[in-house]
């Protein structure tokens, strides 16, 4: 019998939770090529069709959708027997620093699994902004930080890249003009120099509608439909959709994501490091030249 080959199954899923065999590849860190590969030797695996073509793209089958359930826990039991027999014994506390981008979706499953295997290891959580917590990292308040990513760093353990879309209010704008309105973050911020240098190379005029500090104070404007702003899929939720097509606007680059590790920091540490690394499909990382 053949085996449901576990990296098979990441990058399958990697289509789902992407929509787009380019996202998928994007996400696994292969090339568009080896990612139809990996699927045909899945859909050879499974003896049936996963994937079905629609328009440019393609959709799950009904075999597909049956099978994104029977991988999202294949993948979790595999955590699971690793975590267990690394986690048994472990105590003591990691510290752990990460935007908001993965604290509302991708962290508290991988925490729950984490805990399950680890239930005397005190988790201290912080939940900010890049350059605060890389600060942290460096002075050693944090054992492990996701974050955006800027230069290359030593201590850089994982690296996981995103498309970047234009998101906006799916009830549209509560009012139009010929100016597009942004909500940004404060600056420093990687998405609004990506956003407003993507506009100013269209020639596409826009103003800055509302500002924050926080992504909750972002989400509040984009949601009212006082502005579009500049994230990833990560933060798309019901009333809140991709309008990049509705409204004409340019193309984004990649959003990169660094997961980092500070040396000597223990155990525990390293399993949940390893952990993450492993639940965002992040890779090793490849040093900018």
């Amino acid at each position: 019998m053949d085996i449901l080959e576990p990296d098979l199954l990441r990058t399958f899923l990697a289509f789902v939770d992407g929509g787009s065999l380019a996202r998928a590849a994007s996400i696994v860190g292969r090339s568009p090529s080896a990612v139809t590969a990996q699927m045909q030797r899945l859909e050879d695996i499974v003896g049936a069709t996963l994937l079905a073509p629609t328009g440019r793209g393609r959709t799950l089958t009904p075999t597909g959708e049956e099978l994104v359930g029977h991988a999202r826990r294949i993948l979790s039991v595999h955590r699971e027997a690793w975590l267990s027999l690394k986690g048994a014994r472990a105590e003591g506390k990691v510290a752990l620093g990460a935007t908001q981008d993965f604290a509302d979706r991708a962290l508290p499953d991988l925490l729950r699994q984490f805990a399950r295997s680890h239930a005397r290891v005190r988790l201290d959580l912080r939940i900010d902004r890049t350059a605060q917590l890389a600060q942290a990292l460096s002075e050693g308040a944090i054992d492990i930080l996701i974050a955006m990513r800027g230069a290359s760093e030593p201590d850089e353990i994982g690296v996981l890249s995103e498309p970047m879309l234009w998101l906006g209010a799916e009830a549209g704008l509560a009012a139009e003009n010929a100016d597009l309105p942004l909500a940004l973050l404060d600056p420093p911020c990687a998405f609004r120099t990506a956003g407003t240098a993507a506009l100013d190379a269209a020639g596409r005029p826009y103003r800055i509608a509302a500002t924050s500090s926080s992504l909750t104070g972002l989400r509040v404007a984009v949601r009212a439909g006082i502005a579009v702003t500049v994230r990833t899929t990560r933060w798309m939720e019901d009333g809140i959709v991709d309008v990049g097509k509705r409204y004409g606007l340019p193309s984004l680059g990649q959003a990169e994501f660094t997961v980092r590790y500070r040396s000597g920091a223990g155990q525990a540490a390293t399993d949940l490091a390893a952990l993450i690394c492993d639940g965002l499909n992040a890779k090793p990382p490849v040093p900018r030249l």
